[in-house]
């Protein structure tokens, strides 16, 4: 079969005005027609012999057409419904069925299939029946298949020949089916092992899909990668570590006991047994060595999805070739999925998404739903309003197939089939494997409160590897004993593997002890101006046939008079300067989000497009001499599952500066799972170590509740144990410096978090210089730089963060004020906090100034902290908006209003002096 039958347009107005022509003048058709309307002639009784049909042939042609159109009808019906009749459930519930699956639906019987030719269907069978026949025991016996919602022909055209052609199905030979039986009783041998010793204790174990551990082993020794990346939640995630990624069972059992090793975390927290990840090298029996890793993943189902995306992303560029090559079929990211996560959690169709995007493809992803039929105590019907659980995946045209998982032959022939098509499309693909969940939600739970029919059945239900068993004594390929056997010899070693940990040292398996992680070093960050005159031209220059739009490029022309004298160098100009100093020295950039190429508020624009032929144009990929690749994708329009890419990403790739923008920084918080999860708790978790950057606008401007805040609070609740960077810079050249020490600080990588500006991304005053770049380096905090000439008046020293600087600096300056910028706020500079307020040795009043509510922003943070830095008693107090169930104002006028109250505070006139013990100097004695 190499295309749809010709009657498969169902239209028999069409066939019939074909079918008049034909009659006239047989030439006047197509051929295929021709030797349709000539089978359909044969089986009516009608004849060519140059005269008009008589009316009896010709009813009788009519009725052979509509039997054979019929038949067609009941061939595409079984391509597309043929899965909605298979014996999917181990446990024995009976498909649905579908109406379009039998003869009667298409208007024909059983006796009219045999009287048609299969070649009238374009089939080399012998009739019409046997091509049912045959069909029906491909795509309605042991594996559904859903691929007719593909649009693209080619890819339909593609199952159709790998399944009616036979193409797809390999049978196990007896070494493989043996294979099998010892594979899957290690994986049942292992549950009901760890079941006995550890009785009550949570494992979510692998009972009922046990079918996953030989589909991921084939999936890793026929996939054709170096590299496979696999993702998953928690259940049957102890098993894949044993039997997949090869932790040794002595490791298992002693977490299992309470031990465990220790991290790099400055504390080591670590996390549950069936949370962490492994890495390791399977070699393969023609010798090939692949890299299997296994994501570490929180509780939160899912939401390991895009990070399993950018790690293999990162693992794809190809080393030594040139700048953005990737390997696609060198790296296999593999996720699977629960059946209630998959359509539950929306970071699931998040990461679909971004699988046929430029910016974020891997080339395909493997995904299997490991299907318990349940999700905790909810059943389908209450979880998802759809028929499958896999239904989501046919929104991004991902090709689906369902399988009984108590047939580990089928199971196995999903994968192969899956492999075949990563290979010739470079798509994901989807392995609906139906089991069911041995115990309840944990192995302490009692499932016989909320299911108790569906868990009679389990009870009464065989392991998998009993049922698979049976049946290859049933068919000859073992004796009758042989799988006892097998079972004897795999639970024989678990004991003995169990009794030999049992007598080793606590201390081989590690005591939880740690070493506090080094200090940041210094990194030298400045850049000598004729290198930076440099990049700054070859950022001006394009192709003499480019054509940019004149008005951007004479605003990218003031670039060149900004490194001049009078500076003028704004955020974008700084951010682009920085980006081309570290690519010139070999660190790649790669940076991704909402409108990025441009920049939400048109300050970046470092794609530029020929507003002639639409054509783009990317400078920072064409830096003389640099080494780095100089990436940047405007993202889709998400939050959760392209935070989760990045991360992954710069895990995965320590050699990247990796950077994902927010639209707005409110916009954040949409990401939270990931940013609470991996971000803030990786390395006190995992041991795991990234680089990612924050970029998130921040600043009240009066545009609302959800235009201002980026929820800077929440970022510093998070902070401990050095585990994040919160910086706020107030210039671009502090921008600069620190975008160049997060990149080149390789010695202590954390995520970095900068609340970034919208007003000031252009503000003159908060302009730079060239001699900003090329001197000095990123200043935690900042003194006020024009109180030199009073420090000894100054008796009020106001410390604030970011945009907040510019609405004090621009009103009237009193004598008595000064205002300090915290720029850095964790780690928090203490020692630079003290050496400040050692200036101002008059000074009684200490303030913390911020633009956001008093329960919001870094007030909470800061308070504790800044009273240890100010020397004797007096109080640290708070300037800012009250507290607040809102970040911000709606309306303009309001917002006016409530920043005029906070300067209005800070340069207020200060009281009649009183005496007071200086905030610096010896105290007097009393």
């Amino acid at each position: 079969m190499t295309s749809p039958t010709i009657t498969s347009v169902f239209n028999d107005a069409y066939i019939a005005e074909l079918y008049e022509a034909y009659v006239r003048d047989p030439s006047s058709v197509d051929a295929s027609w021709r030797q349709f309307f000539g089978f359909a002639q044969s089986l009516g009784g009608g004849s060519r012999d140059g005269l008009a049909p008589s009316v009896e042939s010709t009813v009788a042609t009519a009725t052979a057409l509509r039997k054979v159109a019929g038949a067609a009808g009941l061939v595409q019906a079984i391509r597309q419904y043929g899965h909605l009749a298979v014996a999917l459930d181990p446990l024995g519930s009976q498909p649905v069925g579908a109406a379009e699956l039998k003869p009667e639906f298409h208007g024909i019987t059983d006796d009219d299939l045999m009287s048609i030719p299969g070649a009238a269907l374009s089939f080399e069978d012998e009739t019409a029946a046997d091509v049912v026949a045959r069909l029906r025991s491909l795509y309605s016996s042991t594996i559904g298949f859903e691929f007719e919602h593909i649009s693209d022909e080619t890819e339909r055209e593609w199952f159709r020949r790998m399944i009616e052609k036979g193409e797809m199905r390999r049978v196990l030979d007896k070494s493989e089916k043996v294979a099998a039986l010892r594979r899957l009783t290690e994986v049942d041998g292992l549950e009901r092992f760890l079941g006995r010793m550890y009785s009550g204790v949570k494992r979510f174990s692998i009972e009922g899909t046990d079918a996953l551990v030989p589909m991921i082993d084939v999936a890793i020794d026929a996939g054709g990668a170096s590299q496979v990346v696999i993702g998953m939640a928690h259940r049957g995630r102890i098993n894949v570590l044993a039997h997949i990624l090869g932790k040794p069972y002595a490791t298992i059992f002693a977490e299992f006991e309470g031990k465990h090793a220790a991290t790099n975390a400055a504390s080591d927290t670590g996390d549950v047994k069936y949370h962490m990840g492994y890495s390791t090298e399977r070699t393969l029996a023609d010798g090939q060595v692949v890299r299997v890793t296994l994501v570490p993943n929180p509780s939160h189902l899912e939401v390991v999805n895009p990070v399993v995306e950018g790690t293999a992303r990162a693992m794809q560029r190809v080393t030594g070739a040139a700048p953005g090559t990737r390997d696609e079929g060198g790296v296999l990211p593999l996720i699977v999925h629960g059946d209630a996560a998959f359509p539950g959690e929306g970071v699931v169709a998040e990461t679909l998404n971004l699988s046929g995007l430029t910016g974020y493809r891997t080339g395909g992803t493997l995904h299997i739903i490991a299907n318990n039929q349940v999700g905790f105590t909810t059943d389908p019907r209450d979880g998802r309003s759809t028929y499958y659980s896999s239904d989501l995946a046919k929104g991004f045209e991902v090709p689906i197939v369902h399988v009984n998982g108590d047939d580990p032959e089928s199971c196995l022939t999903c994968v192969e089939l899956a492999l075949a098509y990563r290979k010739r499309f470079r798509k994901d693909f989807l392995i609906d494997l139906v089991g069911y969940r041995r115990h309840g939600h944990n192995e302490t739970d009692e499932p016989m409160f909320t299911q108790p029919t569906i868990y009679a059945k389990v009870k009464a239900h065989p392991a998998p590897r009993a049922v698979w068993g049976v049946r290859l004594v049933q068919d000859g390929v073992v004796g009758a004993d042989e799988p006892a056997t097998v079972e004897r010899d795999v639970m024989a070693n678990f004991d003995r593997v169990h009794d030999e940990a049992k007598k080793k040292n606590d201390e081989d398996h590690g005591t939880g002890e740690h070493s506090a992680a080094a200090p940041p070093q210094p990194v030298e960050t400045a850049v000598p101006a004729e290198r930076v005159l440099a990049y700054n031209e070859a950022l001006l220059s394009w192709p003499g046939e480019f054509h940019p739009l004149p008005k951007l490029a004479k605003q990218l022309e003031r670039r060149r008079a900004a490194l001049g004298p009078a500076g003028g160098i704004d955020w974008g100009h700084a951010e682009a300067l920085a980006f081309a100093s570290l690519l010139a020295e070999g660190t790649s950039v790669r940076m991704s989000g909402q409108d990025v190429e441009r920049g939400t508020f048109s300050h970046r624009q470092v794609v530029l497009h020929d507003y002639e032929t639409g054509f783009t144009h990317i400078p920072l990929q064409h830096v003389p001499g640099a080494s780095g690749w100089f990436e940047i994708y405007n993202s889709p329009l998400s939050e959760t599952a392209v935070l989760g890419f990045e991360y992954g990403y710069s895990v995965a790739a320590p050699d990247t500066l990796t950077l994902w923008e927010a639209q707005f920084g409110d916009f954040v918080n949409v990401a939270q799972p990931v940013i609470d999860q991996f971000l803030a708790a990786d390395r006190a978790k995992w041991g795991q170590n990234s680089g990612v950057v924050l970029l998130l606008p921040h600043g009240y401007e009066g545009q609302g509740p959800e235009h201002s805040s980026a929820r800077l609070e929440r970022f510093l609740q998070l902070c401990a144990e050095g585990n994040l960077r919160v910086a706020y810079p107030s210039t671009p050249a502090q921008y600069f410096h620190i975008l160049r020490r997060q990149a080149r600080g390789v010695a202590e990588r954390r995520p970095l978090v900068l609340m970034q500006p919208k007003s000031l991304l252009r503000l003159d005053r908060a302009a730079s210089k060239l001699v900003d770049l090329t001197s000095g380096g990123f200043r935690p905090v900042i003194d006020d730089p024009t109180s030199r000439e009073r420090r000894e008046r100054v008796r009020r020293v106001a410390f604030c963060t970011g945009k907040i600087y510019y609405d004090l600096a621009q009103a009237e300056q009193t004598a008595h004020v000064a205002i300090v910028r915290v720029e850095e706020l964790y780690p928090w500079p203490h020692e630079a906090i003290r050496a400040v307020l050692e200036q101002y040795p008059a000074a009684e009043d200490v303030i913390w100034v911020q633009e956001e509510p008093r329960n919001m922003g870094a007030w909470t943070f800061v308070a504790p902290r800044l009273r240890a830095a100010v020397p004797g008693m007096t109080p640290v107090r708070y300037a800012g908006r009250p507290e607040r169930a809102s970040p911000a104002e709606g309306y303009m006028q309001t917002h006016q209003e409530a920043q005029m109250r906070i300067v209005a505070d800070v340069l207020a006139p200060m009281p009649r002096p009183a005496m007071k013990e200086p905030l610096s100097g010896p105290r007097a004695v009393r």
